[in-house]
């Protein structure tokens, strides 16, 4: 007897879809309406909205019950921040599977929506970004602060472009230089737990937390050394600042890594050091940004020497390529100087370049040189390594947001 499609057990057919990719599942979901209901739950897993047109238009032809299988969602607003807020509690609401959530905002929502982050009681991972200009609709640190904190147990948060209170932050009004802030936003309600601290700080009291990825926003409030913390952070990646200038981002990172760095497995660094920081008795993984200064990398990498440290990456651009390669030749050299105990765990260096690596290569004989020898290095001291060559540098590279990959 053969056994078609339709003879299958359900549990069958479920697991027939699943190993289905998303295009081969939307052309099979084709045949008839009860494959297409078989194939409801791969369809709808990972859904992204760029635009609040695409987001009314999905709640208006989608089946409400349908929402039910997201477990990713992608959202992106923009018009009337109470209008997109209505749209976005009733997906949210009608989506008690979503495991990640981004959220590409502009400007502060409606604090309407912050209600709704409560019944998110799968969400492990929140993404939150402004991708408008700062300047004219800037995203409230109270409304984020917030929303994250009603997340029952949220895991790993990131955040872009989050600008400052002017009831957390009142010494940046009027003040050189100039940081966009947010006024009006005391009417963000008080969170059940955390009150009025609506501060970013108030962000290391969600006990859940293990990784906070934080870029492009000022973190100069002085409350990230005093304010309690609740989580046990084991990844943490901080972005400069733009509207600050080097000094004042560096004291803020080594204050926030001060307050967490007992717990760290990875950390990014995007500034140097203003000074050893305390013990990192966990770190495993460091990573340096392409807006990490390279002259400064062997220095900060000598203040860490007290971290079990087993794997290293650098990501610069495509035009410090023979520096960092270089400076990094100097940090093995010093490591071998300084015998067995300095950096003993160390077990893997790579150097990758920012940008499009598939873009048209370009000849450099400097850094294929400096590349080259670092490969060769590596290979001596049996490091596992990956060195990448480099791509042609595109204008605009170094003006880019301080958002690559960690």
């Amino acid at each position: 007897m053969v056994a078609t499609w339709h003879t299958l057990p359900a549990e069958m057919q479920l697991a027939i879809v699943d190993n289905l990719d998303r295009a081969d599942a939307r052309v099979f979901s084709t045949v008839d309406q009860r494959t297409y209901a078989a194939c409801v739950s791969l369809l709808f897993r990972d859904v992204k909205l760029n635009s609040h047109s695409d987001l009314q238009r999905f709640l208006q032809n989608v089946p409400r019950d349908y929402c039910r299988h997201i477990e990713t969602l992608d959202v992106g607003t923009e018009g009337d921040a109470r209008t997109h807020a209505d749209a976005l509690i009733s997906l949210l609401l009608a989506s008690p599977r979503l495991v990640q959530l981004v959220l590409r905002l502009q400007g502060s929502p409606d604090k309407s929506v912050i209600p709704a982050f409560s019944c998110l009681s799968n969400l492990r991972h929140l993404t939150i970004s402004n991708v408008a200009e700062e300047v004219i609709s800037p995203l409230s640190e109270r409304l984020v602060v917030s929303i994250a904190a009603s997340v029952p147990d949220l895991r790993y948060l990131s955040l872009d472009r989050i600008s400052r209170s002017t009831l957390h932050a009142p010494e940046l009004v009027g003040k050189y230089p100039f940081v966009p802030l947010v006024r009006g936003d005391e009417d963000v309600p008080d969170h059940p737990v955390l009150g009025s601290a609506l501060s970013l700080p108030s962000l290391l009291t969600i006990p859940s937390l293990r990784q906070l990825t934080i870029r492009d926003t000022h973190l100069g409030d002085p409350l990230w050394a005093t304010a309690p913390v609740a989580c046990r952070l084991e990844v943490l990646h901080l972005g400069s600042c733009a509207h600050e200038s080097e000094d004042p981002n560096r004291a803020a990172i080594q204050r926030i890594t001060s307050a967490v760095g007992a717990t760290l497995h990875a950390f990014s660094l995007s500034t140097a050091l203003s000074a050893p920081p305390a013990p990192l008795p966990r770190l495993r993984t460091l990573h340096l940004s392409p807006f990490f200064p390279v002259a400064d990398a062997v220095d900060a990498l000598e203040a860490l020497a007290g971290s079990p440290i087993e794997a290293l990456s650098v990501q610069c651009f495509a035009d410090d390529v023979a520096d960092a390669c270089t400076a990094l030749g100097a940090f093995l050299r010093l490591r071998a100087a300084r015998g067995p105990a300095f950096y003993d765990k160390l077990a893997r260096i790579d150097v990758s370049v920012a940008g499009d690596a598939d873009g048209d290569l370009t000849p450099d004989a400097d850094a294929d040189a400096a590349r080259e020898k670092l490969q060769a290095f590596c290979d001596d001291l049996r490091l596992a390594s990956k060195v990448g060559k480099a791509p042609r540098p595109r204008a605009g590279d170094r003006l880019r947001s301080n958002s690559c990959a960690f």
